[in-house]
């Protein structure tokens, strides 16, 4: 546990941030909160007790300041793309460990390609969260004992996906970035299309059942899982209910039901990795995407400072951990099932 070590998070404010700054109180450490609101930097101090170092992405003397004395930081501030660069480089100067929440795709595409020659011998773990860590060491489990495979498939199913304004601010920075133009990954190369993505249904297992997902629909997974594993294919599903939602601008923002302020969304994680016509799978399921990315972040982070890792450098989940033993440390926060592997058609 975290005794007493004091770890900056930047963005602390934010939804996730505060779900991040509860579980690691929980879990023994000691935030030290940051983000360039005051106010709600005081506000969320006086909450727990914490102190607070106003910093912003635009001066890299306060980003130094925030992090004097941290043994690591984490990044909840979106939109990363603006947030990462200068967040990582005071990791850096700092020498401690950087993890993020990023569930952008060309904002995790920049850390793997500008910091992996840079950072050889520190520890940054992007998108150490629901999107980009999950699916990664799921990915990783189903993989097992193969050293590759012909291609891996993640499927959401969503029962809503009320987004915060967090995530709909990175959301306009993506397009903005990628124009009219979407990503998929093919052949073990990024490729920019024009057309839409295709509707296809998913065979959930049950209770979700067969579902219209919306197929390459692009997420950090396939960032993530690329990285690391020898896979040509990665392609990841968003049920079209969730697609409707969180494209819908009247979606209002999650909503607490519950005394750990978690919202009443659940969700199915189903990963599918082919190889030479065998087929091997492994389903998560939880409550709350915004909330169950705090115990993402902080395992993560109670690994990396305790040795428990197997790489360093710009690293995936999958990458550096053990990825069955991290998916068994997050219960009851998800429900792994693991499925006999079998041949397919």
């Amino acid at each position: 546990m975290g005794s007493g070590q004091p770890v900056t998070v930047f963005g602390a404010y934010g939804h996730t941030g505060r779900f991040v700054v509860a579980e690691l109180v929980a879990r023994g450490f000691v935030p030290v909160l940051s983000g360039r609101n005051g106010r709600a930097l005081e506000e969320l101090a006086r909450e727990h007790g914490l102190e607070a170092r106003v910093a912003s992405v635009d001066d890299g003397a306060s980003l130094d300041r925030a992090l004097a004395g941290a043994v690591a930081v984490i990044n909840c501030a979106g939109p990363f793309a603006s947030t990462t660069g200068p967040v990582i480089e005071a990791a850096l100067r700092a020498k401690i460990p950087y993890l993020d929440v990023a569930a952008e795709l060309e904002a995790n595409l920049d850390t793997f390609a500008h910091y992996r020659e840079r950072a050889r011998d520190a520890v940054i773990v992007p998108a150490m969260a629901f999107f980009g860590g999950l699916g990664d060491l799921l990915v990783t489990v189903a993989m097992g004992d193969w050293t590759e495979a012909d291609e891996a498939h993640i499927a959401y199913a969503l029962s809503s996906w009320h987004p915060t304004a967090g995530t709909r601010r990175s959301g306009a920075v993506s397009r903005e970035r990628r124009g009219a133009q979407r990503l998929r990954f093919r052949g073990g190369q990024w490729e920019h299309r024009t057309d839409a993505a295709p509707t296809v249904q998913w065979n959930f297992p049950e209770p979700v059942g067969s579902r219209p997902v919306i197929g390459e629909f692009t997420m950090a997974d396939v960032v993530t899982v690329a990285q690391h594993l020898a896979i040509p294919d990665v392609t990841t599903y968003m049920t079209t209910q969730a697609v409707q939602d969180i494209t819908d601008p009247d979606t209002p923002a999650p909503t607490a039901t519950d005394e750990s302020g978690r919202s009443d969304q659940t969700f199915l994680v189903d990963v599918v990795v082919r190889s030479g016509g065998a087929e091997r799978r492994a389903t998560a399921r939880g409550q709350d995407i915004y909330a169950v990315t705090a115990p993402l972040v902080a395992e993560a982070l109670e690994r990396v400072l305790s040795d428990r890792t197997k790489a360093v450098g710009v690293v995936s989940a999958g990458e550096i951990f053990d990825a069955a033993d991290f998916l068994d440390a997050l219960a009851p926060h998800i429900t792994l099932d693991l499925y006999v592997q079998k041949q397919y058609a």
